[in-house]
């Protein structure tokens, strides 16, 4: 663990930085970006990164310079235009900058787009709206897609949301299903906002969080069902499952037991972006989440070295970046984010604004609440 926790105490510090958190993760895995070869790795970027780096020539974005955003990127800077400008979670609206700001600029190939780089559940989402005139919804744009795709976008809504779980897992769950409708990839990815919310709450990724997690789901206010028994007796009786609640409460509790790992002196993954290997190195949301929790949980009062060790650990580093940029960012506040990091970003004053206009709804929120955690 490193050194003593320190939080950031401001709700709007801690929303603004979980978001510039992740596009300083998104921006530091352009260049090194899907590496599986590691040693291919560190013969084009040296033994350490440590900061923007262009991509090299023949290779994903290879169009792009050190500190741009990446399309991932790009459609969270949509997602929070709409959200600033509709002051609040505006489907209809969201979908419509999908349609007018990012389709027309595809052509269905990977290799192309805002970015350099389009993932398979966006081309897919294009088809369908592009080449078969399809509405979108969950039975016709969504698709199989088992990445992390949603959260790069949908983390805006848990920050904007972070203080009323039930609109967050709504908008989340909503969201995500118009490019990726497997209900285990929702769930998942509706756990994360749910994470996200808490340190933006101002609580800590540790052993208890799941604990708080579960105690919102059983109060309704995440809709996971609670049939689990965590004192090994068996249940007395059954309960029907209910529509629009996820079949078990399990993405809500591996954020606690990835922390617990984290902290255990007897478990230890060294040096840390070995995260990569230990959980694995590819798109999958399964191996993703493990090590950006992993991350958040050991480093949670050094944004650098969160995210140093999540993009140097190569493999689909970008998205790994993201999402531990944002865990971390919402435990240290913007004005824990080194300030090389902020400068270096392409468009930050732009995007700085963009996380502000949010975070100030958020601490908005919190003032009509009056109280600190109102949901439990």
């Amino acid at each position: 663990m490193s050194g003593s926790f320190i939080q950031s105490s401001d709700p709007e510090d801690r929303a603004a930085g979980a978001i510039m958190g992740a596009f300083v993760g998104d921006a530091l895995g352009l260049g090194p970006h899907w590496y599986y070869d590691l040693a291919v790795l560190r013969r084009d970027y040296s033994d350490w990164i440590t900061t923007y780096v262009d991509p090299k020539p023949g290779r994903y974005h290879s169009d792009l310079k050190a500190g741009q955003l990446s399309q991932g990127g790009i459609i969270l800077r949509l997602m929070l235009r709409s959200l600033v400008e509709r002051g609040g979670y505006d489907e209809a609206d969201f979908c419509r900058r999908i349609d007018e700001e990012i389709f027309p600029l595809l052509n269905g190939m990977p290799v192309n787009g805002p970015g350099g780089y389009t993932q398979q559940s966006i081309r897919d989402a294009w088809r369908k709206r592009v080449q078969q005139n399809l509405p979108w919804g969950v039975q016709t744009t969504g698709g199989p897609a088992d990445t992390t795709e949603a959260i790069g976008r949908t983390l805006a809504l848990a920050v904007r949301y972070a203080f009323q779980p039930l609109e967050m897992a709504a908008a989340i769950s909503s969201n995500t299903r118009l490019t990726q409708n497997d209900e285990t990839v929702v769930a998942l990815t509706v756990a994360y906002g749910a994470v996200l919310g808490l340190l933006v709450q101002g609580d800590k990724l540790d052993g208890s969080l799941s604990s708080k997690l579960l105690r919102l789901a059983r109060a309704r206010k995440l809709p996971f069902h609670t049939m689990a028994h965590t004192d090994l007796h068996p249940p007395q009786k059954d309960r029907p499952l209910e529509s629009g609640y996820f079949v078990s409460p399990d993405a809500l509790l591996t954020p606690s037991y990835v922390a617990g790992a984290a902290a255990d002196p007897d478990v230890r993954i060294e040096p840390a972006w070995k995260v990569s290997i230990v959980y694995g190195m590819t798109c999958a949301i399964y191996h993703q989440l493990p090590a950006a929790y992993h991350l958040a949980a050991r480093f949670p009062n050094d944004f650098e070295l969160a995210v140093l060790h999540a993009v140097n650990g190569g493999g689909e580093n970008q998205a790994r970046a993201v999402l531990t940029g944002a865990l971390v960012g919402a435990q240290t506040g913007l004005s824990g984010i080194p300030r090389r990091f902020l400068d270096g970003l392409a468009e930050t004053g732009m995007l700085q604004r963009l996380a502000m206009d949010v975070a100030s709804k958020v601490g908005a929120s919190l003032a009509a609440d009056g109280v600190k955690n109102p949901e439990y």
